[in-house]
């Protein structure tokens, strides 16, 4: 076999074998993209030297950078003044998703999807509570809206940095802050008139037994706590314990001389350590531990800490949620070591239309469940990115004081237009931002660490080398020649409408920076072979790239918003295909008006 054809095939076999391990899920991203990278490297396709290359690639920087800086804006407070704002909105529902995907949509095209969804997430269930209006039909937009933003601007999506370089490594200039934004913003006004119009509509009503509105106000905690050897509880019966909680307290499950009874008869005689598994809101917990004298559940030279944490300034009650690629999924609190190794304690877990009767170190993690978590404010906010946990409702701790508002926007605003104006490039003037922060303690060191998201800087760092293996082997022009004969039977919107949606549906079941890794060297090749111009097939991969609406795997916005929602895998192709049709049908004209092919 010639080696060249050789070469070609192994990356073919390293992508097929990749592609299937991001869809199985059974290892993380950053895991499977590393492997790959491993893999060519071993095979001399990705030369030793510069397999780790990918890690100094300015996308990757600008993309840490970016994360850094949606941190200060998140903590400036900027987003809980729009939040605010958001309450105010009519109690209408079309009115409501507008404003709602439309404020989300511009947040997203300069901060982290994520985050802006993270934040607004617990307002907008709120607000739904308030109005009768199911969570459901308000979180899809939310998500939705997060990713349209993200088209509109050169860092609003790691997608768009990407293909920025490509264009740079072809063309010898990368793309402006605000060129994707006449494509990008014409898709995201049709996205959002959708949203508000039709989309909600769509969604199926969904009410979870215990949706996240109930967490958040917050109820259905379950929480342990341990009758003390000098309690006055001591020999008497359960009923009594119920008696004194008012009915403001459940008890859902008693652990006796190391047996767990569900739904224990009120007639059980407590023992000195019983453990009581109740269901209960912090503010009733709170009270009912200062009426029995009982202790919460942890370290027990934890403990004194623990009974103040409810009153105390400096020791915060955090509800968290559990974010796709959580550390702790699949994994329990015994196996986190979550005091010794993170310094926080878990209160309580609220998991969907579950009650959960067993000991809170034995429960398994699971995307979306809800975690009660306290410990000194410094020591949580540094534990919760660890750990992989999204800040919901918070108590005593206020992450971003208005005061703190309008210093981090100008610096981030200054550095948007060094960028626009071409007098630095993005890499240099984020970066430089982060440093002005940094200085002036906007931003502690922790806390920009804590923001970059790792394993995606681990996927891009890996699978960029992986990608241009493709190219340099000719596995690109070998998919591109393929798809170039289409042209001669297919006009080249067509062409375009082909790329984006395959790149599209790549994007809808793994990370959408790899889908664009991937297919931006076969988008420049097909150019190429059809002898025209770069940019329009560039934008088309981007744009699909950034179109995950399909699946709730496709964008970690989807996913985050699938369990309060209560929605089901089906509900996102229902809402997202006929948005994939609107975002494709408004895309391919707007590309062609405003980036020519050439031909």
């Amino acid at each position: 076999m010639d080696e060249a054809l050789a070469k070609e095939l192994t990356v073919f076999a390293v992508l097929v074998a990749s592609l299937a391990l991001f869809v199985f899920g059974r290892w993380r991203y950053d895991v499977v993209a590393i492997s790959a990278l491993l893999a060519l490297a071993l095979a001399g396709i990705v030369p030793a030297a510069e397999a780790y290359k990918g890690f100094g690639h300015p996308a990757v920087i600008t993309v840490a950078a970016v994360l850094v800086l949606s941190r200060a804006l998140y903590n400036s407070g900027v987003v809980d003044v729009i939040a605010a704002w958001y309450s105010r909105i009519p109690d209408l529902l079309t009115f409501r998703v507008a404003a709602l995907s439309g404020m989300t949509a511009f947040l997203s095209a300069f901060m982290n999807n994520v985050g802006a969804v993270s934040r607004l997430l617990p307002v907008v269930v709120r607000v739904s509570n308030r109005s009768d209006h199911p969570p459901s039909r308000f979180l899809m937009p939310l998500a939705f809206a997060s990713l349209l933003g993200g088209l509109t601007t050169l860092i609003g999506t790691p997608p768009n940095l990407i293909i920025s370089k490509f264009r740079e490594d072809e063309l010898g200039v990368p793309y402006q802050m605000f060129d994707f934004a006449p494509v990008g913003v014409a898709i995201t006004v049709a996205g959002v008139a959708f949203l508000a119009l039709v989309a909600w509509r769509l969604i199926p009503t969904r009410q979870a037994p215990l949706t996240l509105g109930d967490t958040l106000d917050v109820e259905n905690y379950m929480t342990e706590v341990r009758v003390p050897e000098n309690s006055r509880f001591v020999g008497m019966l359960l009923r009594d314990i119920e008696e004194s909680a008012n009915e403001e307290v459940t008890i859902a499950g008693l652990l006796h001389r190391g047996l767990v009874y569900p739904a224990p008869s009120s007639f059980q005689i407590i023992d000195a350590n019983d453990v009581l598994i109740i269901e209960a809101d912090p503010d009733d917990l709170k009270t009912f531990v200062d009426n029995t004298g009982f202790e919460l559940e942890g370290s027990r030279d934890f403990q004194e800490e623990i009974r103040q944490s409810l009153a105390s300034g400096d020791v915060s009650i955090i509800e968290a949620i559990a974010a796709p690629e959580s550390p702790v999924l699949g994994r329990t609190a015994r196996d986190l070591h979550l005091h010794a190794e993170y310094g926080v304690n878990l209160l309580g877990v609220s998991r969907q239309g579950q009650r959960i009767i067993r000991r809170l170190s034995r429960i398994d993690f699971r995307v979306g469940d809800v975690l009660l978590i306290q410990g000194q404010d410094e020591v949580v906010q540094t534990a919760l990115p660890r750990l992989g946990l999204l800040p919901l409702a918070q108590r005593e701790l206020r992450i971003g004081q208005q005061r703190r508002l309008f210093f981090p926007i100008a610096v981030f605003t200054g550095a948007l237009l060094l960028t626009s104006l071409g007098l630095l490039s993005v890499q240099v003037s984020f970066v430089s931002a982060i440093a002005i922060l940094v200085v002036t303690r906007f931003v502690t060191l922790q806390d920009a660490y804590n923001a970059i998201d790792w394993p995606i800087i681990v996927l891009l760092g890996a699978m960029i080398p992986v990608g241009e293996a493709l190219e340099t082997t000719g596995g690109a022009a070998r998919i591109a020649s393929t798809l170039a004969g289409l042209g001669a039977f297919l006009p080249p919107w067509a062409m375009l409408g082909t790329l984006l949606v395959s790149t599209l549906l790549l994007s809808a079941i793994i990370n959408n920076a790899a889908a664009v890794i991937l297919m931006a060297p076969i988008g420049i090749s097909v150019a190429q072979a059809l002898g025209a111009s770069l940019d329009p097939f560039l934008m088309a991969v981007a744009i699909g790239g950034s179109s995950a609406f399909l699946t709730p795997i496709g964008h970690q916005s989807n996913t985050i918003v699938m369990g309060p929602g209560g929605y089901h895998f089906v509900d996102y192709f229902i809402v997202g295909l006929p948005m994939v049709v609107v975002i494709v049908a408004v895309a391919i004209p707007a590309i062609m008006w405003v980036w020519p092919l050439g031909i």
